[in-house]
């Protein structure tokens, strides 16, 4: 599911698809790009976690082993695309829809925000379907205002010579949104995400025979997925509520493919389990200040952190890691590392970034090349003898171009990563010895 630019209606069509279908099938949902939100709400729509599909950061075979893997067993595939079907990194088409989409070689179907335009439809949707060799299936219009402006449009496309066929055209509806914030939608479960209404609104307006014949000429790449080389027998905490909730699938199956055990538990209400090492996400720590403060998991977890645990954390995770975290006020945080951030009003960082390893961390040795994405409106002021893990080559890191605080056996970074570029076997080795000791 593409669009041909963002806000077009891509997430309301692709849930809407996905809860439609999985009323019959098993559909496996994916999203392309470095999301985090989005595929709570496929997860929590289709029973069956979401995958993200990023070329940069996973690269060709990457995308490939994720989608075959998670797709096995699977009636339907539903995967939504980011931004318009082109729009990838930088000029390039690398981490676009279209790349993912000639990678996977799956046919597309074009969502087209028809408010306010007619034969202006055909224009794009010819444009999209002559600028790359991307397979464009069917066309879904988003916003129309009438049977007759589709039919106007239908007309239009016609004229112009374009047989790609409208297989859907969905009215302008206030009743279906799903609310958002700074970073983005809401997490699936903040807010009553109407499914039944949703799921009747595409059956009513979308020729669903249509779309199940374009799927059902797909042929799934034969590769065969790498197996890893080693195991390990470690228990590693997972903080996971509604403070640190910014995590890949793939990243709990490669800790659970080289064998380590996943204890989930909350740093706002749970005292930190008997672990061997401590993986930390990104998320919303500054919603949760008050409580992340107040918990006995904050000493917990700077007392592991002294003992020299392996502890790694992304984004929301270095805030709460740090000294301090101002927002409303001024509250303490688990202060493994020495550095204080505060909230502001505006955008720091947003993109994909590449890191060298420069010195030696939980997650990668000194030389290793890893590439990530940040977002954040946070700005985090570090000792002067503070100590970075990486190097940027693209991105904007914590200070100058260096990212990735480093104190005891503790690493923490506004980067996030995925293990198709880093892998966790280093940090899991770092655990073994830790629990050895």
């Amino acid at each position: 599911m593409a669009g041909t630019g963002s806000s077009v209606g891509k997430t309301t069509v692709a849930l809407g698809l996905m809860a439609e279908l999985s009323k019959n099938y098993k559909v496996q949902p994916f999203k392309v790009g470095p999301d985090f939100i989005d595929p709570t709400h496929h997860t929590l729509v289709c029973g069956r976690p979401s995958r993200n599909l990023d070329s940069y950061m996973m690269g060709e075979r990457g995308v490939l082993e994720t989608f075959i893997h998670a797709s096995a067993d699977a009636d339907f595939c539903v995967i939504e695309g980011v931004m318009g079907l082109f729009d990838g990194m930088d000029d390039t088409e690398i981490a676009s829809t279209a790349h993912v989409a000639k990678i996977l070689n799956v046919p597309v179907v074009l969502v087209v925000n028809a408010h306010g335009v007619s034969r202006s439809v055909a224009a794009m949707v010819k444009g999209f379907a002559e600028f790359d060799r991307v397979d464009i299936r069917g066309i879904i219009l988003n916003s129309v205002g009438s049977e007759r402006h589709t039919g106007l449009i239908r007309d239009s496309l016609r004229s112009a010579g374009i047989k790609i066929p409208v297989i859907g055209s969905l009215p302008a509806s206030r009743e279906i949104s799903i609310p958002s914030r700074h970073l983005g939608l809401h997490m699936a479960g903040e807010n009553e995400l109407d499914v039944t209404l949703l799921s009747g609104f595409i059956e009513k307006n979308v020729d669903l025979d249509a779309l199940k014949t374009i799927a059902g000429t797909y042929e799934v790449p034969n590769i065969k997925p790498d197996e890893p080389d080693e195991g390990f027998d470690t228990r590693i905490g997972i903080a996971l509520d509604g403070a640190f909730c910014f995590y890949y699938q793939d990243s709990f199956d490669a800790f659970r493919r080289l064998g380590a055990e996943l204890i989930f538990f909350s740093p706002m209400s749970d005292r930190l389990p008997d672990v061997d090492g401590m993986y930390l996400g990104g998320g919303y720590p500054e919603l949760f200040a008050r409580e992340l403060e107040a918990s006995r998991s904050r000493d917990d977890i700077k007392k592991a952190a002294n003992d020299g645990m392996p502890i790694y954390g992304e984004c929301g995770a270095l805030l709460y890691l740090n000294e301090s975290l101002t927002t409303d006020k001024t509250y303490r945080m688990a202060g493994v590392l020495g550095a204080n951030s505060r909230m502001t009003d505006r955008l720091q960082a947003l993109g994909y970034t590449e890191a060298q390893v420069i010195s030696d961390s939980p997650l990668a040795k000194k030389g290793r090349i890893i590439r990530g994405h940040e977002f954040h409106y946070s700005v985090t002021e570090c000792d002067r003898d503070a100590m970075f893990a990486y190097k940027l080559g693209r991105g904007k890191g914590i200070s100058s171009g260096k990212d990735g605080l480093i104190e005891h056996n503790t690493l923490a970074s506004y980067m996030h990563t995925h293990p198709a570029s880093a892998s966790f076997a280093e940090f899991l080795h770092q655990c073994n010895r830790y629990k050895s000791g």
